[in-house]
């Protein structure tokens, strides 16, 4: 056993390390946090405190979990996104940084008062943007009640429960209403794609959150179909995409009558979000 947090940190560097994951250090210090019962940022103020045999055993247990390739997260049972804590379970996809782009693009065009999410998942793009938006409601569906049940519970965490509404929907099935603004992080990760995967994905995050089979294009099809009966006039959707899939989801949007389309890069320039408007007039 190690007897200073110092030494349990490098000591846990050292395998995960040696079992060949990229991002031990990190993956160490969150994980070594979490065992100690510290934020990671007061892991060098603490450097000298001493290691128990209860703080190792919980270290043992996350870093037998890591080096089976779940993530940090799904460890954790949690996930920061655009600077707030969302749990995270098996029922829901964990939350990537790249869909932080989804929510730039949204603030880049002013206020909604009215927002959709489509498949919240963990909720995190209806509920971020209500956090951002104090005077913003918000109506979050999915086909899955269990990932319902998590994004209830992320809303009343963070005290937004009084402002999202939650429905069980298969896309817009039993949506009825128009809103300022529609948000979706489908399934996007075509057939062909899945095999190629990660094992921190492809074992982890639910498959109904990651593919819809085939070319990974039936939900935009929906979204583009139906979107304009359910936005206002001037409305706008945002979805994120597969970095590939720029072109083909701006054809469908163009195809389905809406304006404006445009492509947002993520963090490493790659397509990842696709906005456009439902015309003013039409």
């Amino acid at each position: 056993m190690s007897d200073t947090l110092a030494t349990a940190l490098r000591a846990a560097v050292a395998r995960l390390a040696g079992a060949g994951l990229p991002d031990a250090p990190r993956d160490a210090r969150a994980l070594v946090a979490a065992a100690a019962g510290l934020p990671p940022d007061r892991l060098t103020i603490e450097a000298g405190s001493p290691w128990t045999a209860q703080m190792q055993a919980a270290l043992d247990l996350s870093l037998a979990r890591r080096i089976a390739r779940e993530p940090v997260t799904r460890i954790l049972g949690h996930r920061l996104f655009w600077g707030r804590r969302f749990a995270v379970t098996p029922d829901v996809l964990d939350p990537r940084p790249d869909t932080e782009t989804v929510i730039a693009a949204a603030l880049e065009g002013g206020t909604a008062r009215r927002v959709l999410d489509l498949g919240t998942g963990s909720g995190i793009l209806a509920l971020t943007l209500l956090a951002e938006w104090p005077g913003a409601t918000a109506l979050a569906t999915d086909v899955s009640p269990a990932a319902l049940a998590v994004a209830q519970g992320n809303a009343d965490a963070l005290g937004l429960g009084d402002r999202v509404s939650f429905l069980h929907s298969d896309w817009f099935a039993a949506v009825a209403g128009r809103f300022d603004m529609i948000v979706s992080n489908p399934p996007y990760v075509s057939e062909a794609e899945m095999a190629g995967l990660d094992p921190e994905v492809a074992l982890h995050d639910p498959r109904q959150a990651l593919t819809p089979g085939g070319d990974g294009l039936d939900p935009y099809r929906v979204i583009a179909a139906q979107a304009a009966a359910h936005l206002q006039p001037g409305g706008r959707l945002l979805v994120e995409i597969g970095w590939r899939q720029g072109p083909a989801v701006a054809a469908l949007f163009q195809g389905a009558g809406l304006e404006a389309i445009a492509v947002h890069p993520d963090m490493e320039g790659r397509d990842r979000c696709i906005a456009a408007r439902r015309s003013e007039t039409g």
